[in-house]
């Protein structure tokens, strides 16, 4: 079924029972159908989504440089947006990329998730792909089509191709390039992981859903509910390290996504016959919020898959400023945990 004409679809459907769907009791109905549908990049919204609105506008808070560039390939074009702390002097420095949810975009992502003012005290650039309403009519990620989950998707293609742009403009320490998301762009974070595993250091998935989860709209509903992965499940992944965070509350992306994240993760390390010890911490208080947090750590003592499950969290970023959209102020600050997770791997090889 073509993406687009789902809402219509539905709105028929209801017509031809008889109910109107934009009246009375069915208009909340009717909303909470097209909230859920946009969540998962599976439908435009006739209405903004609610929730915390981001700012239309942004202001240059940063005192670094944040470069609108754009890239393209054989197979289309996106734009994105650049960080540049002020300490970039030219030496390879890490790259963190970052990709929005539904109904987000760069600006919006990096008020946020704090992600400059982090990448400004620790020295990371950052790059904020941008989605285009024509791919997907709620800037989403198309996670769930089949042929994204490869190599040669155009999404993955793209996200990669400006990687690589950014190596050839600006001095980039190839060995600790990372990829992290929220939601449809956690789903992207983790394809990308999989399909690009030369390319990326480590993969971190923000209430996002594993690979394979889909391979059209109807599988994408039933994931999103926690149905299991039905696709390729029997690809041989690399071992990535990966760090995931779910809330127990997501009513848009059940929690059982995120542990599946985190099965797939430790999958591969098994089969790459690498042995990860599992250490549990205690539930903690932070900020009001329960959370509880699994790290499986290797022969040296380093976490290469960590499980961050929050307790009460919605769909939405852990520790983020509501400068953004889909962000929750309180519990762990999802930042911070994941720019330190990435910054503690140890450099790959050549």
């Amino acid at each position: 079924m073509n993406v687009q004409s789902i809402s219509q679809t539905i709105d028929s459907a209801l017509t031809a029972a008889g109910l109107d769907p934009r009246a009375g009791a069915l208009q909340a109905v009717t909303a909470t159908i097209e909230k859920a549908l946009a969540s998962a990049g599976l439908a435009q919204l006739r209405r903004p989504l609610p929730g915390n609105v981001a700012k239309k506008n942004f202001a240059a808070t940063d005192v670094g440089q944040f470069l609108s560039l754009s890239y393209a390939n054989r197979l289309g074009r996106r734009a994105y947006k650049l960080y540049i702390p002020s300490s970039y002097d030219g030496r390879p420095a890490p790259l963190i990329v970052m990709l929005h949810g539904c109904k987000q975009n760069p600006d919006d992502f990096a008020a946020g998730t704090r992600m400059n003012a982090l990448a400004e005290s620790e020295g990371f650039l950052v790059a904020y792909p941008a989605q285009t309403p024509r791919a997907n009519g709620a800037n989403c990620w198309n996670w769930f089509e089949g042929h994204q989950q490869s190599r040669e998707g155009i999404e993955p293609s793209l996200i990669a191709g400006i990687v690589g742009e950014i190596g050839k403009s600006h001095s980039v320490d190839s060995s600790r390039v990372f990829v992290a998301g929220l939601s449809a762009g956690a789903a992207m974070a983790v394809i990308l992981g999989t399909t690009y595993p030369e390319l990326f250091a480590g993969v971190a998935a923000h209430s996002g859903l594993p690979v394979g989860a889909a391979h059209d709209v109807t599988s994408a509903f039933a994931a999103m509910r926690g149905g299991a992965a039905t696709s390729n499940a029997e690809v041989r992944r690399p071992a990535v390290p990966t760090i995931v965070f779910h809330g127990d509350a997501d009513h848009t992306v059940a929690l059982s996504n995120g542990s599946k994240i985190v099965g797939q993760a430790l999958q591969a390390y098994a089969e790459a016959d690498t042995a990860l010890r599992k250490s549990q911490r205690s539930p903690r208080a932070l900020d009001a919020t329960r959370v509880t947090t699994t790290d499986y750590l290797d022969a040296d003592g380093k976490p290469r898959v960590e499980e961050w499950i929050v307790h009460r969290g919605s769909h939405a970023w852990f520790g983020g400023s509501l400068d953004g959209s889909y962000t929750e102020p309180s519990g762990p600050d999802a930042s911070a945990e994941i720019v330190r997770f990435f910054l503690s791997q140890p450099a790959r090889l050549p």
